[in-house]
C-alpha cells in the first residue's frame, strides 16, 4: 500500500507500553516517542552548551520522535521477553527489520532519501543514536516514577535496573538531566507552578 506511513504512525496511539505490568496510567507509544524526542533534543542541548559538543539537537529530536515507530507493526516487545536470549534478540531484530522496510515502502519514493535514514541506522548518525538510547531509558525511568508516586509498587524493580543503565551508559548529558530535571518529576503540579 502506497502513501499509506502517516497513517501507520497515527496508529502509534493505540500501541500500549508495559504490557506485563499494572498501570496506574497508560502509556501509549505515541505519548512515549513524543517524550523521547523532547529528551533526545534536551540531551543534546546539555551536550552543546555544558560539554562542548557540536550535536545536531534538531535531529535528535526526529530520531527520538520515530525511533519506536516500527512497533506499529510488531507491537511492542516486552524487555523481559525482547532479551530473554541472543537467539530471541536476533529474531526480533529481524523481524523490526522487516518492519522498517514495510514503513518505508509506504513512502513515496521522492519522500525516501529523506525518512530511510530514520528507519535503517546510518554511520552519520551512529552519536545521535546513543542519546536516543539514553533519553529512551530517561522516558522508562521517568514512568517508573510517575507509577511509584502513584502507589504502584510493580515499578519499584524497573526503577532500579533502569536508573543503573542509563548510569551504565556514562553520557554525562544523561547524568546532568537526571541530576538537574528528574527531581522536578517527583512534585505536583502546585509545587512545579511555584517559583
Amino acid at each position: 500500500m502506497k502513501n499509506g506511513f502517516f497513517a501507520m504512525v497515527s496508529r502509534m496511539k493505540y500501541i500500549n507500553r508495559w504490557a506485563l505490568m499494572r498501570n496506574e496510567h497508560g502509556e501509549n507509544l505515541m505519548e512515549h516517542s513524543f517524550e523521547v524526542s523532547a529528551i533526545a533534543h534536551a540531551l543534546t542541548v546539555i551536550g552543546n552548551k555544558r560539554f562542548g559538543r557540536n550535536l545536531d539537537c534538531s535531529r535528535a529530536a526526529l530520531l527520538g520522535l520515530y525511533h519506536d515507530t516500527p512497533e506499529t507493526l510488531t507491537g511492542d516487545m516486552p524487555t523481559p521477553v525482547k532479551y530473554y536470549s541472543d537467539e530471541v534478540r536476533r529474531a526480533y531484530t529481524t523481524v523490526e527489520n522487516e518492519a522498517c522496510r514495510n514503513l518505508l515502502d509506504m513512502i513515496p519514493d521522492d519522500f525516501r532519501d529523506e525518512y530511510e535514514p530514520l528507519f535503517v541506522r546510518s554511520e552519520d548518525d551512529a552519536e545521535l543514536w546513543k542519546y536516543v538510547k539514553a533519553a529512551d531509558k530517561i522516558s522508562a525511568l521517568i514512568k517508573c516514577i510517575q507509577e511509584k508516586r502513584a502507589g504502584n509498587t510493580d515499578f519499584d524493580s524497573a526503577a532500579e535496573s533502569t536508573a543503573a543503565s542509563i548510569e551504565a551508559l556514562g553520557l554525562e548529558e544523561a547524568n546532568v538531566f537526571v541530576r538537574e530535571f528528574l527531581p522536578a518529576y517527583e512534585l505536583t503540579l502546585d509545587e512545579l507552578k511555584r517559583d
